[in-house]
């Protein structure tokens, strides 16, 4: 199947491969966007190395810079200077005739500790950096043209910088990002040959994920956002290296380039039906740091492993839903998941409930993926019905896979009656009410967070689901959800998790209304949620009134979820 290859702007989606941890983009740190093309590592955190900046004869010329999936592209209107991955640790760039193109330090000042030293490597003439924030060399090796270095060997120089020219042919470099030492560089193929290659390995990738997006009845709109999502995962995936055992999916190579425990759920039932193989790796990334106590960490980065939060545990949900993919798991995989699961319930049953106590409680927003939601203005430790409700569908999995591999799912079952003993004492008659864990006291009941209890929807009665779907109405907004009503006090248009629609949430509901027997209000809020990335993206989080996209503009649990409602809606509509 021929694909059209995404094109997008840089200032909001990294140019990047699968499986590099480098990626070029003028966003060069949180929040931080500037006029050069960097090439950023995420290496031991995100970390802008080196400003590529090209030049012409005319030095008042203007540049501009366009990409797709498969190369990067300056343009001054009459010349040109175009970048690829060659493979996932190797960049190249070729110029035209007439351009040139400067690439210098972007870390501190060099010290002991801190900046980028450069020299010349005495074996085959390559300019070499060396980045502390990194930990990694860059070395840049001519293939064609002349390379001038400025500040090589030198501790004290005001800048540290490599300039390519060419003839009348042009010129073409390749930047290497490796640790220690490797043999000199070896090309076989062209440079269109590898722009080829990129694109049809995306292609490929694309088919997997999105076939919807070929299928002659689609959008535009659908399609061309859709490709969009596909490269947004595609590119954010990085190879195996620090404390990532396996190929996994960052958040985003923006700032936000780790992984949370249970942002990861949503990109793997995005690759699900497509590649499951992948879709697992993904599942169990944060299940490789599992610690003694049963807890997930509550994120994992190349460099960096947090446990001083968690993350809620949709990870019964997400395991269920997998399989409803066909997401087959070998008879060791099943059993690993069910000893990683029970491990993770158990945390929460003997960790998280104070004695003589039905439920849980989360010790800070944060626990609960809501960090500054207003369910936690009264109290930060709380006993809340979403948790209730995760941990209901995870036991109810927990059984089953007990009853599959012949255990005894007894205990689950009376965890389960114990849970749902719990969740009814937080029902106010109209809805769910978080309360202090201590005192006991009522939650302010103006977040969405408390309607996510719905999830758990095959344990509700037929009174509290219609009761639910109600309450979740007036959150509706013309583009989705709102995590805060917007008739509250405490509603902010950029206000975290205090009025902005947010992915997860979107995701969690309308599985929830389906389950609860509300198609018309699922269908709703799905529909909203894919018109809103098909306007704006898949920013991290989005303006509930007017659909703007707001923080890191390439966050892949956006894209995932869009991937995932738009195969839904696509199976739906071959049914019909």
């Amino acid at each position: 199947m021929t694909r059209t290859i995404p094109a997008f702007d840089v200032r909001h989606v990294p140019f990047s491969r699968r499986g590099a941890w480098i990626n070029l983009s003028p966003v060069v740190a949180a929040h931080v966007t500037v006029d050069d093309v960097h090439l950023v590592s995420h290496r031991t955190g995100m970390h802008a190395v080196l400003s590529l900046r090209p030049a012409g004869p005319d030095a008042e010329a203007a540049w501009t810079v366009d990409a797709d999936a498969s190369r990067l592209r300056w343009s001054d209107g009459s010349r040109s200077v175009c970048a690829v991955f060659a493979a996932s640790d190797v960049v190249r760039i070729r110029g035209e005739a007439g351009a040139s193109m400067r690439l210098a330090e972007a870390a501190a000042e060099l010290t002991p500790f801190t900046g980028t030293y450069l020299y010349r490597d005495p074996r085959d003439g390559s300019a070499v950096f060396t980045s502390y924030e990194t930990g990694c060399r860059y070395r840049v090796t001519l293939l064609r043209g002349a390379l001038h270095i400025d500040g090589a060997e030198s501790l004290g120089a005001a800048t540290r910088a490599v300039t390519v020219t060419g003839d009348d042919t042009g010129w073409e470099i390749a930047i290497e990002e490796y640790e220690t030492s490797r043999p000199p560089l070896s090309l076989t193929r062209s440079f269109d040959a590898c722009v080829e290659e990129v694109a049809e390995e995306f292609g490929a990738y694309a088919d997997a994920v999105a076939p919807w997006a070929g299928e002659a009845d689609a959008s535009s709109s659908r399609s061309d956002a859709s490709l969009l999502a596909a490269y947004v995962l595609w590119s954010a995936t990085v190879s195996p290296a620090g404390f990532f055992a396996r190929e996994s999916v960052l958040m985003s190579k923006h700032w936000m380039d780790k992984v949370w425990s249970w942002d990861h759920c949503f990109n793997a039932l995005a690759l699900a039906s497509g590649l499951p193989d992948l879709a697992l790796d993904q599942f169990f990334v944060p299940f490789d740091h599992q610690d003694a106590s049963g807890a997930l960490p509550d994120s994992v980065a190349h460099s960096e492993r947090l446990y001083n939060f968690v993350k809620p545990p949709i990870h019964g949900w997400a395991l269920r839903r997998l399989r409803d993919e066909g997401v087959e798991l070998s008879p060791a995989q099943l059993r690993d998941a069910y000893d990683r699961l029970a491990r993770w319930t158990r945390f929460w049953l003997e960790h998280r409930r104070i004695p003589g106590h039905a439920l849980p409680h989360y010790q800070h927003g944060n626990d609960s993926g809501w960090d500054n939601a207003t369910t936690f203005d009264r109290h930060r430790v709380i006993e809340s019905p979403d948790l209730a409700g995760f941990l209901l569908v995870q036991l109810e999995v927990l059984a089953e896979l007990a009853d599959e591999l012949h255990d005894d799912p007894a205990p689950w079952r009376v965890e389960i009656a114990a849970i749902s003993d719990g969740l009814h004492q937080l029902w106010t008659g109209d809805g769910y009410v978080a309360r202090g864990a201590v005192d006991g006291e009522d939650a302010t009941r103006s977040s969405l967070l408390p309607s996510l209890a719905i999830v758990a929807a095959d344990h509700l009665s037929g009174a509290v689901r219609d009761a639910l779907a109600d309450g979740i109405r007036p959150f509706v907004t013309p583009w989705g959800p709102a995590t805060e009503r917007p008739d509250s006090a405490h509603y902010a248009r950029d206000g975290y998790w205090r009025g902005p629609i947010w992915a997860p949430s979107t995701l969690l509901i309308e599985d929830g209304l389906r389950r609860a027997g509300h198609d018309d209000l699922a269908d709703e809020i799905g529909a909203r949620f894919l018109r809103l990335c098909e306007n704006g993206g898949f920013a991290e989080n989005f303006d509930a009134q007017t659909g703007e996209g707001l923080r890191d503009r390439a966050y892949t649990w956006t894209a995932a979820a869009y991937l995932i409602l738009a195969r839904d809606a696509s199976r739906r509509s071959a049914r019909y």
